[in-house]
Order: C-alpha cells, then sequence, then structure tokens
C-alpha cells in the first residue's frame, strides 16, 4: 500500500509497537504518533515515534479527541492489553457509553466498537499487519527439527481445536500431547496457556495457534515473538504450529534462531 503521511499506532504492550513503527518509518510514513497505555507500553517507543501521549486504559474519549486535534487519518492498533487491565478499566464517559451497548465483552468486540468510534471521525483503522507483510510466518519448517508422525498427528488434533475455539472468540491456542488436550487458551493468553499446558505435560507438548476464521485483520492477529518462544523453552514445549499468512512472526530472526538454539521445531500451515 501507499505509505500515509502520518500515521498513529495504538500501542498496547511488547515489542509490536516499535516493530512496526520502525517499519512504518522506513515504509516512508514522516509524522508517527503513539497512543501509549500506563503499566503497559514499554517507554522505549518514544524513540522511534515522533510524538507519545500517554493514556490509561478506558479513556476512549481522550485518545479520540487526540487524534482529531492531531488530523491523522490512519492508524494501526499494535500490541496486547493484559486482561487484568481489560477487566480493571477506569472508563471515561464515552467509554462507558460504549460498554453499555455491547452484549459481549471480550478483546475483539471491544476493538471492533472502538475500530466504530474512530471511524466517526475520519479515522481508518489499518490492517494490524501494514507495514508487515515480511513478518508474517509462511508455510513449511520455519526452524528446528522435522516433525515425527506423532507430532504431526497432535498438530492435526489441535488445529481442528484451535479453530473451533477461535471461531467461537474464545481462545487462538491449543497445547497438545500424545493426542491428549491439555490446554486450551481463555482469558488469560497464550502465554499462561502455554505454562498450563506444558507442566501438565511434562515436556514434549505441541502448541498450535491460529487466527479466527473469519479473522478481522485489523486487531488481535496471532502473533509469535521471541518472548512466546522463551515461554516455551520454559515449558519444554517442542513444536510450535501457526497459521501461514495470518500469524505476526515478530523480531523473526531472533524467534527461529532461539527456537532452533533450544530445538524447538516451528511450522506454518
Amino acid at each position: 500500500m501507499h505509505a500515509p503521511d502520518q500515521l498513529a499506532i495504538i500501542a498496547g504492550n511488547g515489542v509490536y509497537p516499535r516493530i512496526l513503527a520502525r517499519a512504518a518509518r522506513a515504509a516512508g510514513v514522516r509524522k508517527i504518533l503513539a497512543l501509549a497505555f500506563e503499566g503497559e507500553t514499554d517507554a522505549e517507543l518514544g524513540q522511534f515515534v515522533d510524538e507519545i501521549c500517554w493514556l490509561r486504559v478506558g479513556q476512549l474519549n481522550r485518545m479520540l479527541s487526540t487524534l482529531r486535534d492531531a488530523r491523522i487519518a490512519r492508524a494501526i492498533m499494535a500490541g496486547q492489553i493484559a486482561p487484568r487491565n481489560l477487566f480493571d478499566l477506569h472508563p471515561d464517559w464515552r467509554a462507558l457509553l460504549l460498554l453499555a451497548k455491547m452484549k459481549q465483552r471480550n478483546a475483539e468486540s471491544i476493538f471492533r466498537a472502538i475500530a466504530i468510534e474512530l471511524d466517526k471521525i475520519g479515522v481508518a483503522l489499518l490492517p494490524a499487519t501494514t507495514f508487515l507483510e515480511d513478518f508474517l510466518a509462511g508455510k513449511g519448517l520455519i526452524a528446528g527439527p522435522k516433525l515425527s508422525r506423532r507430532e504431526k498427528s497432535d498438530i492435526d488434533l489441535g488445529w481442528e481445536i484451535a479453530q473451533k475455539i477461535a471461531a467461537l472468540d474464545i481462545g487462538q491456542t491449543v497445547i497438545v500431547k500424545n493426542g491428549t488436550i491439555l490446554a486450551i487458551e481463555g482469558f488469560d493468553g497464550t502465554n499462561e496457556t502455554i505454562r498450563r499446558g506444558g507442566a501438565l505435560g511434562r515436556g514434549g507438548a505441541v502448541m498450535i495457534k491460529v487466527a479466527k476464521p473469519d479473522q478481522d485483520m485489523r486487531f488481535d492477529v496471532p502473533v509469535v515473538g521471541p518472548e512466546t518462544i522463551s515461554v516455551a523453552v520454559e515449558a519444554k514445549i517442542r513444536v510450535i504450529a501457526l497459521e501461514a499468512g495470518r500469524t505476526l512472526l515478530l523480531e523473526k530472526e531472533d524467534v527461529i534462531c532461539a527456537a532452533q538454539t533450544a530445538g524447538i521445531s516451528v511450522v506454518g500451515r
């Protein structure tokens, strides 16, 4: 796509916002405004953007006002908000009105409602993979040893279950070992799911992560980064299977190197 002159990054936690800012700049974006959240966003992001505005989770009106005043017409959501903060909101009047209209309050429904509010003030929310197409997982073996027949079978089982829970908007990640489902992602997130499954499997489990069948690529896109690999190593996970073309591998070279070193197979499907 043609790079916009100005871009807002609605920045959650982790390295994702920083990587996006670097990629956007390389693509020709002249001015980048980061909307950062206290207790979530890494302060180092300020080194990669032109301006950073700090908000509390739930300050929707201030976020919209900041974007309107900056006259920025394009935004991207990058990085997660910890589940504890989504439950520990301090909503302003605008966020309260938004929440009151919602029948279901999960990550996707909240982000979709925010996207509608952005559109009302003339801000288009771009796909979360914008400028990051080179970071999408490809098909086939990405890192680590070739898969055994048992591991392939576990991926088949986990894939079927992961697609079902993703379609129900429960989670994106499943942990399997020897034909047994050890853990399914809930509101606790990917890392805790890996830890739970790893503890039950006592080593050698398979992790499967997929997008939703009707995934809105503007938010909640599956992401694997160095921290994911670190948690997988801690949990003695043996295989990580990802949905090719719809999962971002952040800091791709580091992810591949860490997986190779740990003997973890990473495969895109």
